[in-house]
């Protein structure tokens, strides 16, 4: 087998140092145009190309990150709803094939762009992988021994685990967190965020009468709950039960709501996500949205905008949440912090149909 071309060759055949050979695929900027034409010339006749595992062992770094998401493996099962009726959200949340363009891209997509991007800039490799149940700990474990960090989506892995691989890279989780932790958070403003969505309903239209729809249990809906009850007794409103999403029986809940008279002025949703079930569902019982109740969301992703009606919600800064992951994570890794964050970001509001706006 014929010995592969390394960086001393085209630096012999281009008459100049290893390290201006280094600099010249690193940081072109750096080398003189003349310099530049020269070395990659000598690369292109010997066919050398650069190492990336060779330069990250000298300097003791990966020059990779990595992002611990959901299971990127599709149900193999198709599943698909009857002629003339939408699936479900949930099915997206359950990881079943899904074709309903409303949901493309969701919140993990947007902040995923971020990051893969910030990455890019920086001169990162990315790893992506993922599981919720009994083999995550197992990927999480073999994705740290190959990256300089990882960032994490919540409800992925426990607290323990995260615990245990910041021990050996640093950890950034998407969910709230408090300062001094064993590893790093991003969140959005969830608590002002619900302040904007309780003071348009009962400011602009009227609205005393509220049901918070729960998403899948996780810090940032608790959050939301919390901060919109918070709202409501600060405004001397009775607080009523949440309704616990679930996908196989929102729709049954919604039906008994509605036929014991109990229907609320507004059913307030954890996510985006959730919102869109509630209203296909309540589509399907013939209550119209926002003509019967109305309905808001929270995250702001593209499937709010297109929906019938569009969604009243609050936007998070989702791509901005992935660049700063990635920087976090980089400035950690290469010693320039060691400081564990608990970032929060601020949100803003998107007034749409759903709620009674024009």
């Amino acid at each position: 087998m014929t010995k592969s071309p390394t960086v001393y060759d085209v630096a012999a055949a281009a008459g100049v140092s290893t390290a201006t050979v280094s600099f010249t695929f690193r940081n072109p900027g750096r080398v003189k145009e003349s310099t530049r034409e020269a070395v990659l010339a000598a690369a292109k006749l010997l066919g050398y190309v650069p190492n990336a595992s060779a330069r990250s062992l000298a300097r003791g770094r990966t020059g990779s990150l990595g992002l611990f998401a959901y299971d990127f493996m599709w149900n193999a099962t198709d599943r698909r709803a009857p002629a003339g009726q939408p699936l479900p959200a949930s099915h997206l949340l359950q990881g079943e094939p899904y074709d309903d363009f409303r949901l493309f891209p969701v919140y993990l997509d947007e902040v995923q762009r971020g990051f893969e991007m910030q990455c890019w800039r920086r001169g990162f490799e990315l790893i992506l992988g993922g599981r919720k149940d009994e083999f995550g700990e197992n990927i999480i474990n073999e994705i740290a021994g190959r990256v300089d960090g990882v960032a994490v989506f919540p409800r992925r892995l426990s607290a323990d685990t995260l615990a245990h691989v910041s021990r050996r890279i640093p950890v950034v989780e998407f969910a709230p967190g408090g300062d001094g932790g064993a590893y790093c958070h991003i969140t959005a403003d969830n608590a002002s965020g619900m302040g904007m969505i309780a003071g348009h309903l009962m400011t602009e239209h009227g609205m005393g009468d509220f049901v918070f729809v729960s998403s899948a249990s996780n810090a940032d809906s608790e959050e939301r709950r919390t901060a919109f009850n918070k709202v409501l007794e600060g405004s001397g409103l009775p607080l009523r039960d949440d309704l616990d999403h679930a996908p196989a029986t929102i729709a049954r809940d919604l039906a008994e709501l509605r036929d014991a008279g109990l229907f609320p002025q507004a059913f307030v949703c954890a996510s985006d996500l959730v919102a869109l079930e509630v209203i296909d569902a309540l589509t399907a019982l013939g209550v119209s949205v926002p003509e019967d109740v109305a309905v808001t969301g929270f995250d702001g992703v593209v499937a709010g905008a297109v929906s019938t009606p569009g969604i009243t919600t609050i936007r998070q800064p989702m791509g901005d949440m992935g660049q700063l992951a990635a920087d976090m994570l980089i400035a950690r890794s290469s010693g320039e912090t060691t400081e564990n964050e608990s970032v929060v970001l601020p949100v803003r509001m998107i007034v749409r149909g759903s709620c009674g706006c024009a």
